[in-house]
């Protein structure tokens, strides 16, 4: 099973780690996909999709607050679950899965059925690593992104792909 007309909700802030992610999902799940910020789409559109993705930086352990406000705006969840994706990219990818939680607490709330959780590493200049040139500098770099390609795949296959990572 493909899911058709996937929608990307990207915040990628800093750097352009997150955006680079995006695309290579993006475009291993086919031209009917849409990378944008959330403060691009309206609530309306969401019917159009068959699979939403949201992913973002880490910023300050968590994920991009305009990720959180776009979907409290959204109304009462609908009555067929919609299915969704979380990833992100960041300094310490490990902690994937408690940066996740939040998000896929309110996705849960909002009536999406999370299907898949993707983390990698992403160049870092937070806080005092400015000063030491950074932390993963070269990342996400092809082998992050080959792996991003990988986890779309098994996405547009259908059902659950489990665990955090590609």
């Amino acid at each position: 099973m493909t899911h058709q007309h996937c929608l990307i909700l990207c915040k990628s802030e800093h750097h352009g780690n997150t955006a680079k992610v995006a695309r290579a999902m993006a475009d291993t799940l086919g031209a009917d996909s849409l990378i944008a910020a959330p403060e691009d789409i309206p609530y309306t559109s969401l019917d159009e999709h068959g699979l939403v993705g949201f992913g973002s930086g880490v910023y300050f352990g968590q994920m991009a607050p305009a990720l959180f406000a776009w979907l409290r705006g959204l109304p009462d969840a609908p009555e067929a679950a919609t299915p969704a994706f979380v990833f992100t990219t960041s300094g310490l990818p490990f902690l994937a899965k408690l940066w996740h939680a939040p998000l896929k607490k309110l996705l849960a709330c909002k009536g999406f059925e999370v299907v898949g959780e993707f983390a990698c590493r992403g160049f870092d200049t937070w806080g005092p690593l400015w000063f030491a040139g950074g932390l993963n500098r070269k990342h996400p770099d092809e082998r992050d992104l080959e792996r991003a390609r990988a986890f779309a795949r098994r996405l547009a296959g259908g059902g659950v792909v489990a665990g955090v990572g590609g």
